[in-house]
């Protein structure tokens, strides 16, 4: 048959025409088969035949191969599988000559039935070479050849399902399409072949990206001579009023968090690629240029070893001191202050061996930060971060730290800065009081006393916003949110000065003026500002301890209106865990409270209002309150228990995504904390035996987690304490439960061989418990 004509005529005009031919073509497929593909592929192929004919006959050929019904799909393979061998040779060989044919069309149509060949063949462990012979013909020219073949490679990736290539060969498809997409390819159809088919070959790759030493490998040898040029140069595409603010994204910035990205991926690999990007650039006079090598630098300081990060450092750091105080540039100011924070944060404290900070050059850096806190908003919040990293590089030095002798200027630096008329642009006064929060978290015992200093001086910040009357709605906010930082401060100050005796006595003489400031915020309506200060309680009730009795009175009400807050749920999350403090500090003293706590509590857990994130900590609210009043208890347990048992039921058999696994952990956590505390609450009381009827229950319910093999450290610690405690508490009636149980054992065993030392303490001391409740 003279296919040329008839598929001219198939594209004719003339109705009449069109349809006799396409009548033709039916009964020339559906007589000889092999035939009607061999004179397509032989259209296909032939450069002296008319454009049309030769994109007509490619696109026939590849709808004889696939279609969108399943059904239809399996006929069409299957009726390629039983076609005669060597008809199926040719019209492939046809195929990939037709790759380097001059007419794109023709080569565009080649490439996807190719791929819908492969997609049959390769599975059936047919066709071996064609990845072979594809893979010789990207490295050659002519470079219409080369694209029409990464094209191929894309498709044949998106046909081909990814288990079916070897490994070698897909690092082999990997490297090429990788190479087509490099700066030194000149051809830009080329370089846009292969990156639409990097798209795809993406997917393909998953096998290697899921396993980490395979996907490091892939990123080390294909991608990161490829990859990292391309990145460096996004980084030169900064925007000229770029807004400093941390929401703000554009191609500069995704390119460094790609290259961070990229650096902790693959680890040393990555710093000689990117050290004379630095070098080139760092003294140019065009800013974009000094703020990209500052930027690359940067980005790359998590995932390097330090024994190669260090020495750099060592060179660069009188540079970026140098620059972050006479750079011309805002621009190379902020990012240079950015990048002391990232040496200070991954190169900096305890956990590295040598570090890149000694005696001779902390007191540089801390003028420095301190000199470049006077900047603009934007340099001075970078500066007020990289001082935080400083700071927390010292904690847990020992009794002085090399911060001390800066220790009173820092803080007054700080002061100054939320003093700042422009204070709050670019976050910078959040930024100063994160940052002065963290130096006094970090601080050493010698600074105690200046710590002390510091109570009345915030006391009397936030008595100041308190007095200011009559303002507009956003005078209000921004008062509300000074509140909420200074509530913040306090905080962390009461906890410093709590967690040791001689501090603890001094900040008592300011509890009575302290919670008389914090009540008064709560008269203002603010969420946040309701938050911080009900943390900020928290702490002064664990630090006065069973003093804090005297608070209550006119607390409660503060307390009570916390756990109702529904649509603020962070705050009622926050004010059960409070609740938590309070029943440690006053123990039997909260009993007068309780009723109306445990009722409100709950309520909460019926509501369907409520967050379920807030359900959690209500669990283990009611272990605390157990914990701290006995045998009173016994007035709740029957409701407690209950709603425990519900919980517990809905928590076993849930399969699902990851965030609901995390949540489902955390709610088991709440659950296993309330049968601790009210376990340990009751065990010096006469009323133990209260306790055993729920004690098949929630040996059930460990059974169940336990089978269920999903759980986190966290977990699996106060699971093995809860059955410690059931066998500490009900002693002989607990022995026989446990030794019938279906994995108490195998979960012990589990615990007790576990690498993680809390899981292991916690499993012995239920080892000792159980076999003491045995042998009764």
């Amino acid at each position: 048959m003279e296919v040329t004509q008839v598929l001219l005529n198939a594209q004719s005009i003339d109705g009449t025409v069109r349809k006799n031919a396409e009548e033709s073509l039916k009964q020339f497929q559906e007589q000889n088969l092999p035939g009607f593909l061999l004179s397509l592929s032989g259209e296909l192929a032939n450069e002296e035949k008319p454009v049309e004919t030769r994109k007509l006959a490619g696109l026939i050929l590849k709808n004889a191969l696939d279609a969108k019904e399943e059904h239809r799909k399996f006929e069409l393979v299957q009726r390629w599988l039983s076609l005669d061998g060597n008809a199926k040779s040719q019209i492939k060989a046809s195929l990939l000559t037709t790759l380097s044919s001059i007419v794109s069309d023709a080569r565009s149509t080649a490439s996807q039935a190719i791929a819908k060949v492969a997609g049959i063949e390769l599975p059936q462990k047919q066709w071996p070479e064609l990845i072979g012979s594809l893979l010789s013909n990207v490295n050659q020219q002519p470079a219409h050849a080369k694209q029409a073949t990464l094209e191929t490679l894309g498709y044949l990736c998106e046909e081909v399902p990814p288990n079916v290539i070897d490994q070698d060969q897909v690092n082999k498809i990997l490297t090429a399409v990788v190479q087509g997409m490099s700066a030194s390819e000149v051809n830009t159809d080329v370089r846009l072949a292969a990156t639409r088919a990097l798209y795809n070959a993406i997917g393909f790759a998953q096998a290697n990206f899921i396993n980490d030493m395979e996907r490091d490998y892939l990123m080390r040898v294909q991608a990161l001579p490829a990859l990292v040029p391309m990145l460096l140069e996004t980084l030169l595409k900064q925007e000229e009023d770029q807004d400093q603010d941390e929401g703000a994204w554009n191609i500069a910035m995704a390119g460094g968090t790609c290259l961070g990205l990229v650096a902790r991926t693959v680890g040393d690999d990555i710093v000689p690629f990117v050290v004379p990007f630095i070098e080139e650039n760092i003294q140019k006079p065009d800013w974009r240029q000094r703020e990209a090598a500052t930027y690359a630098f940067g980005s790359i300081l998590e995932g390097p070893s330090p024994e190669k990060l260090i020495p750099l450092v060592n060179v660069a750091l009188n540079f970026m001191l140098s620059a972050l105080t006479k750079d011309p540039s805002s621009h190379v100011k902020d990012t240079t202050a950015w990048a002391l924070g990232r040496i200070f944060e991954f190169l900096h404290g305890s956990a590295v061996g040598s570090t890149v900070i000694t005696q001779e050059n902390c007191q540089q850096l801390v003028t420095v930060l301190l000199q470049s806190m006077n900047d603009t908003p934007n340099v001075a919040e970078k500066a007020c971060g990289a001082l935080y990293f400083l700071a927390q590089g010292y904690e847990e030095v020992g009794p002085s730290s090399p911060l001390t002798p800066f220790f009173q200027e820092i803080v007054q630096s700080l002061l100054t800065v939320t003093h700042r008329e422009d204070a709050g642009e670019s976050r910078l006064r959040t930024a100063a009081y994160e940052t002065l929060n963290e130096v006094v978290r970090c601080s050493t015992d010698d600074t105690a006393p200046l710590v002390l200093q510091l109570v009345p001086v915030i006391m009397m910040e936030l008595h100041n916003t308190l007095e200011g009357q009559n303002l507009s709605s956003d005078g209000r906010e921004k008062q509300s949110e000074l509140q909420g930082l200074l509530c913040g401060c306090l905080q962390v100050i009461i906890q410093k000065l709590g967690s040791s005796e001689p501090t603890k006595y001094v900040l008592m003489q300011f509890a009575d003026q302290v919670m008389g400031l914090f009540l008064r915020v709560f008269a203002c309506r603010s969420a946040t500002v309701h938050e911080e200060a009900m943390l900020a309680i928290g702490a002064l009730a664990y630090a006065t301890g069973a003093d804090f009795a005297k608070y209550m009175p006119e607390f409660y009400r503060y307390l009570e209106m916390g756990l109702q807050n529904f649509e603020e749920y962070q705050v009622c999350a926050v004010t059960v865990g409070v609740v938590g403090d309070i029943c440690r500090a006053l123990e039997e003293k909260i009993v007068p409270y309780c009723d109306g706590i445990m009722t409100q509590l709950l309520k909460n857990l019926s509501s369907n209002q409520l967050n379920r994130s807030v359900k959690p900590p209500i669990f283990s609210c009611f272990g605390d309150i157990a914990l701290a009043v006995g045998e009173y208890f016994e007035k709740y347990l029957m409701w407690a228990m209950s709603a425990l048992q519900r919980a517990a039921e809905l928590s076993t058999h849930v399969a699902g995504d990851d965030e609901l696994t995390e949540y489902t952990n955390s709610l088991r956590n709440g659950i296993l904390e309330a049968y601790s505390g009210i376990f340990q609450g009751f065990k010096s009381s006469a009323k133990t035996q209260l306790l055993i009827p729920y004690a098949p229950h929630i040996l059930q319910f460990l059974d169940g987690i336990y089978m269920e093999k999903d759980m986190d450290d966290v977990v699996m610690k106060t699971a093995i304490g809860v059955l410690g405690d059931l066998a500490d508490t009900l002693g002989s009636h607990a022995g026989s439960l446990i030794q019938q149980s279906l994995s108490s054992k195998d979960f012990l065993n589990e615990c007790l061989s576990s690498e993680d030392l809390m899981i292991k303490e916690s499993a012995e001391w239920a080892k000792l418990a159980i076999s003491r409740a045995i042998s009764v």
